[in-house]
């Protein structure tokens, strides 16, 4: 296919091709399932998160309404009553794999960025979000009267400061706790961990310093700690700097406790005594992306919109919110773009439907017009009432009207 055909090609379906699904190719996997490939599948969930489609009907709707669509996702015909007992069926191992590949195009192509400037480098960032279930039909999800909710621990890693994407989760109920979620999620890496007070439990510490993980943690006052050393604050924010032990441990840490501009008081404890005090209040600072990352995946994509009320079918919906938010970003470090996430996952469902030539013509930074100087201002004259029709009733109060007319008496007055 020339160039020139692919960039007249609908921007949904070249999004979709650029899915790495060719394990799904076997004819062994989709046995019993000749009407909906697994390929198909998955495109179609996947276009359904990257487009917002809010239901079963609705996506009935759009692949209906877009032939070209339903020839890159390789099917004539669906039913939502088809979709959502395959998304139930599913073996979430098989969406987790495409997951990782996805992320592993991502990982390629970010490569060669280092991280937070200034000596910081690598941050892989550690949090959980919490997505509530109707009471009714998810008891398996029960946390406590009127609570019923699935978590998603996630690891988000900061490639630059206006690059970050998830490089791994694990699904939960609402019942595992962050510091168990902690044993999947931290794993040998050159960046350095980041993460709350629901981590750092004593074992968890302990078994970090073995590794030889670096890591930035929030602590709380339960942790009892040991002074060895004190060191000069560099910054006015910063409390206290020492290098100290806690419980039995013999390894040492470096403890940094400061204060924000509310007052509030954190306490921080690190392996990185390379950096300065103010550099570490940075890292932790930065802890910041992961809650707008969790923001942002709920709001521009399906996440909180369930599909399903069954378990394995909320876990593949998870990760195939992920994927969609990886093939954006696939799409964006692709262009060159220097737009912020949410302006360019905006143009992109803007123009998914259109041409990739069109796409990258709204990519492009518009011309701002030559200002013509400050311009005088006209005498301002009598506010004009507003006219409200023959429609309405209207009843302005006495007490606006004056207030109206004085204003404009004054505006005069000082010209």
């Amino acid at each position: 296919m020339s160039n020139k055909s692919i960039g007249q090609e609908m921007l949904i379906c070249q999004c979709l091709s650029l899915l790495p699904l060719e394990d799904f190719e076997c004819p062994l996997i989709d046995y019993s399932n000749y009407k909906l490939k697994t390929k198909s599948l998955l495109k179609i969930f996947v276009a359904a998160q990257l487009d917002q489609w809010s239901s079963y009907s609705h996506m009935e709707e759009k692949l209906e309404a877009y032939p070209k669509l339903r020839k890159e996702i390789g099917i004539k015909e669906i039913s939502g009553s088809q979709l959502s007992r395959r998304i139930n069926d599913l073996p979430t191992e098989s969406v987790q794999k495409l997951f990782y590949k996805v992320v592993g195009k991502v990982q390629e192509l970010t490569n060669a960025r280092k991280g937070i400037p200034n000596g910081i480098g690598r941050l892989n960032i550690l949090d959980s979000t919490e997505i509530r279930l109707p009471e009714q039909k998810c008891e398996w999800a029960f946390i406590s009267h009127g609570h019923n909710a699935v978590k998603m621990h996630t690891r988000l890693v900061v490639a630059s400061p206006d690059v970050v994407f998830p490089d791994k989760v694990v699904p939960s109920t609402g019942t595992v706790s962050d510091f168990e979620g902690a044993k999947y999620l931290v794993e040998e890496s050159d960046a350095t961990y980041v993460m709350d007070r629901g981590y750092p439990s004593k074992d968890n510490l302990m078994k970090w310093q073995e590794n030889n993980i670096s890591f930035v943690v929030r602590i709380t006052k339960a942790l009892r700690l040991y002074t060895l050393e004190d060191y000069e604050p560099t910054d006015p924010a910063v409390v206290q700097d020492a290098k100290v032990l806690y419980g039995i441990s013999k390894t040492p840490l470096r403890y940094i406790e400061f204060k924000d501009e509310k007052d509030r008081v954190y306490r921080i404890l690190t392996t990185r005594f390379d950096l300065s005090d103010q550099q570490v209040m940075e890292i932790y600072r930065n802890r910041w992306l992961i809650e707008l990352f969790f923001k942002w995946i709920k709001q521009h994509l399906k996440l909180t919109k369930i599909w399903s009320t069954k378990p394995q079918g909320i876990w593949n919906q998870m990760y195939l919110a992920l994927i969609a938010y990886g093939l954006s970003l696939i799409v964006k470090l692709q262009t060159g773009s220097k737009k912020t996430p949410w302006e360019f996952f905006r143009i992109l469902q803007t123009y998914l439907y259109k041409t990739r030539v069109s796409f990258n013509k709204a990519l492009k930074p518009k011309k701002k017009k030559k200002s013509k100087g400050r311009q005088k201002v006209p005498l301002p004259l009598e506010k004009e009432k507003p006219f409200f029709g023959t429609v309405a009733l209207v009843k302005e109060k006495k007490e606006n009207k004056n207030r109206r007319d004085r204003k404009s008496k004054e505006k005069l007055g000082n010209y």
